[in-house]
């Protein structure tokens, strides 16, 4: 193939120099095309000869799509999630996908440290009182446990999820999980106790989602997995947002049935002009960038264009999905 052409379908990244290199490495002559994620008209223009896609986590290419691509041989999506790819439409067409599998576990599970340690000392709360004049052991109001004597549930302890686990590990804690497609002595080699999901949710003082987001695991965690928590503890999601029941968090975190949350992923992505959960008390919403470091972000792009490349040269990435 002498020039083949590579669409982009983002609005995320600033610039491709990083994708762009690599593709242009192999391919010097390739033609490179821009859309952002309302392509329509692109589509009719160009993108349906394009012989490879590289898609930004947040494009939508429905089944609809992927039937009027004449020449694709494959889709590289720029992060872990992949659930906006009709992904058995494109199978059926004889497309790949690929999204970039475990680059960031070391950045979601600082992520998962930092907001543990938020919730265990409460810096920017302490900082805030001060207008009120407290100072000392009278601006406490909840003495926590020390980390060293908590317990972290992992949901989902595949890359990342082990990741976070031995993060937590080197803290002290106790780490148990629930995952039903990991074998228990695999866990437990890692120091891991495996659990059930209720059993978990009842010991833990800090409870990490990391399980990928498909049709068994849309709406996981509601009002009955929040009723089994704690009152003290903490709730954090890096995964998906729709893994769990967004108006059932914020009722609990209202009724006070657990403690607080950490969320870098919403149930609507990008949010709406004003999401309901912005509001919820003592939740902490961040835009989605826990997986951001300048490590990350260079393996993520490499990879992603490397998907491109093999899937165009019809070899099979370990990054496959579909």
């Amino acid at each position: 193939m002498n020039r083949p052409l590579f669409w982009f379908i983002d609005e995320e990244w600033k610039d491709y120099d990083l994708e762009v290199s690599v593709l242009k490495e192999q391919y010097p002559d390739c033609e490179l095309r821009f859309s952002t994620y309302e392509y329509e008209k692109d589509l009719e223009e160009f993108g349906w000869k394009a012989d490879a896609i590289i898609a930004q986590v947040y494009a939508h290419i429905p089944a609809a799509v992927i039937e009027r691509l004449k020449n694709c041989k494959g889709i590289a999506v720029l992060g872990g999630g992949y659930d906006r790819i009709d992904t058995a439409a494109a199978r059926a067409k004889g497309i790949s996908v690929t999204n970039v599998q475990g680059y960031c576990a070391e950045d979601l599970a600082d992520y998962v440290l930092a907001s543990i340690f938020h919730f265990y000392k409460g810096l920017t709360q302490y900082n805030s009182n001060l207008k009120n004049g407290e100072w000392g052991a009278q601006a406490v109001t909840h003495t926590p446990h020390r980390i060293s004597q908590s317990t972290l549930l992992v949901i989902g302890c595949g890359r990342i999820g082990s990741t976070v686990a031995s993060h937590c590990q080197s803290l002290g804690m106790k780490v148990v999980a629930y995952d039903p497609f990991q074998d228990d002595e695999v866990l437990l080699k890692q120091g891991i106790e495996p659990v059930t999901l209720e059993e978990g949710l009842r010991q833990a003082d800090y409870v990490s989602l990391n399980v990928k987001l498909e049709e068994s695991t849309t709406g996981l965690i509601g009002e009955r997995e929040f009723s089994l928590m704690k009152p003290s503890a903490y709730f954090i999601n890096t995964a998906r947002g729709a893994i769990v029941k967004e108006e059932d968090l914020i009722k609990a975190l209202e009724n006070r049935v657990i403690a607080g949350a950490a969320l870098d992923v919403i149930t609507h992505e990008p949010p709406r002009e004003k999401e309901p959960i912005f509001d919820a008390p003592n939740c902490i919403v961040t835009p989605h960038i826990s997986y951001i470091s300048q490590e990350s972000f260079e393996e993520l792009r490499t990879r992603a264009a490397w998907n491109a490349i093999r899937m165009l040269r019809g070899e099979v990435p370990k990054d496959l999905v579909n």
